[in-house]
């Protein structure tokens, strides 16, 4: 963030009163939920607990859910029931992933054993998504020890099976930092995440600079731009490689390696500017595949990953035109989600029902990934192409989208027009972990974005007049408790009228509608 900006961005910038710094200073133990009572949201997990079987129990059974969740997960009200619900749905699927193992835990994908995973029945491809979901857990030992497995599990090594899939681990990483500030995980995973690094840049590197990947190891099978064994420089693994290079540039600055940080900035410079003149096609103003590990032609098809250039801040405002498609019936707006392939294309759903195909029907994974760029573009200025209505509309859909026969649910894929879970009936797709939701509901809906520095940066993504009140509680950020408060007249929460945002109990900002608000603090 340009600080210079804030200005020109509407900041609100408050200096925090004595009181406030004091209450900063306040243990965890000393602090809880400030506003809501977490009572009050016992009867979801009940629901949860009886709507179906527990199919298969991993460290946390569905009889100890609540406790967990009470131990561990920001508390969220709404006046819109079905993302209250599955707001707290999500956290309770999520912990079921959770699985022991004797090298500490782990988050698996599928519930059920798949003969394709590496050991403990671990799959990497969302580790990206794991990571930014599980950061927002009061009890980081999870994602500690599921990291660490992943890197070091093998007899100190790599697992097998992690580079099985494009990853944005490093870039996954770093964003948790923003919220634990644990300093010392972070550059001990430095190592690490160079050597995974140097692995890609000698397995996937092209002579033009892109790097290559087959859908199937994009965990994006039969696509419309190219096929489970073509070697294609894909926006997906180029970006990855931009945001990796990025975060090992900042670790290596917060461990003090100037050298090294210089390194991987200029890697990360050289990705960027190949990714914005080789992969945006100006035809369709939209970034695509390039044929034959960048050597060939455009594949000719807008398709989601087109997006995941902003979900690392990557595509300059200029290129603001491909969020048109968003909205565009034709493009990916469709009845129940964002599709996977704009919907105009002559191959739309053309690779045949239920075969994991990305060539159109909607996957909770891209819906993610979409959202995550939608509103870390929205947070960097102005933009005629998107408003806080498109982000809500579209998260709403994908809020609607997660229910089958009348409960709430998290599959695999789901046709864009139906709203069916292609695969709902089969005991694989059940609980699927392969996106995130409550982080766009923290970082995105409600609008807390995570930073390095010492500000707490509020920008709800809500439309004007939609809610007239909604509250985020317990969120651990910065070694804190935070509360965010939005009451349109201060009937609902009775602390106060407007955007207030409390750290350990005490008030520390407000504003009286909903717009930016940043508040500085000293640590």
């Amino acid at each position: 963030m340009d600080y210079k900006k804030i200005d020109k961005m509407r900041f609100s910038i408050l200096t925090c009163s004595i009181l406030s710094l004091l209450a900063f200073s306040c243990s965890r133990k000393a602090a809880g939920p400030t506003v809501l009572k977490t009572a009050d949201f016992e009867k979801h997990v009940k629901y949860f607990n009886t709507m179906e079987d527990e199919n298969k129990v991993n460290a946390i059974p569905d009889s100890e859910s609540w406790n967990w969740m009470k131990s561990n997960i920001p508390l969220f009200d709404c006046p819109q029931e079905n993302f209250r619900e599955i707001y707290y749905y999500r956290w309770w699927s999520f912990r079921k992933h959770i699985h022991q193992t004797p090298q500490g835990f782990v988050f698996t994908e599928f519930i059920v054993d798949r003969n394709y995973a590496d050991k403990y029945n671990m799959i990497s491809c969302a580790l990206g998504h794991h990571i930014y979901e599980g950061r927002w857990l009061h009890d980081q030992r999870y994602l500690n020890d599921y990291v660490h497995v992943w890197f070091r599990g093998n007899e100190g090594g790599r697992m097998k099976k992690l580079l099985n899939f494009s990853s944005w681990t490093a870039d996954a990483l770093y964003n948790r930092y923003k919220v634990n500030q644990d300093k010392g995980f972070l550059t001990n995973m430095l190592p690490d995440l160079q050597s995974e690094y140097a692995q890609w840049e000698k397995d996937r590197k092209t002579e033009t600079g892109l790097f290559w990947q087959t859908d199937v190891k994009d965990g994006m099978e039969e696509s419309l731009s190219g096929g489970r064994r073509e070697q294609n420089a894909r926006p997906t693994i180029n970006s990855y490689m931009y945001g990796n290079a990025k975060a090992i540039a900042a670790i290596s600055e917060l461990a003090g390696d100037g050298a090294n940080q210089a390194v991987y900035m200029a890697k990360a410079d050289t990705i960027k500017s190949l990714i914005i003149n080789k992969l945006w096609n100006p035809e369709h103003a939209f970034f695509e595949t390039v044929k034959k590990r960048g050597n060939g032609e455009f594949a000719q098809v807008r398709e989601a990953i087109g997006y995941i250039p902003w979900y690392f801040d990557l595509a300059e405002p200029d290129k603001d035109v491909a969020w048109e498609q968003v909205s565009d019936p034709k493009g990916f707006a469709a009845p129940y989600g964002l599709t996977t392939a704009e919907r105009r294309h002559p191959e739309f759903r053309s690779h045949g029902c239920c075969q994991c195909e990305w060539d159109g029907a909607v996957w909770p994974f891209a819906t993610a990934q979409t959202l995550t760029a939608m509103a870390n573009r929205m947070n960097l200025s102005e933009s005629k192409h998107l408003t806080d209505t498109t982000y809500f509309r579209q998260l709403e859909r994908y809020v609607e989208s997660q229910y089958h026969r009348g409960r709430p649910y998290i599959g695999e894929y789901l046709d864009e027009t139906t709203g069916y879970w292609l695969k709902g009936d089969q005991e694989r797709s059940r609980y699927y972990n392969h996106s995130t939701f409550n982080d766009l509901i923290i970082t995105g809906l409600v609008g807390l974005r995570p930073r390095a520095d010492d500000i707490i940066e509020v920008n709800p993504l809500l439309p004007a007049g939609k809610w007239d009140w909604f509250c985020l509680d317990n969120v651990l950020y910065h070694g804190n408790i935070l509360t965010i408060v939005w009451d349109k007249d201060g009937t609902r929460y009775k602390k106060g009228v407007g955007l207030t945002v409390f750290v350990n109990g005490k008030k520390v900002g407000s504003v009286p509608t909903l717009e930016r608000l940043a508040i500085a603090y000293n640590k």
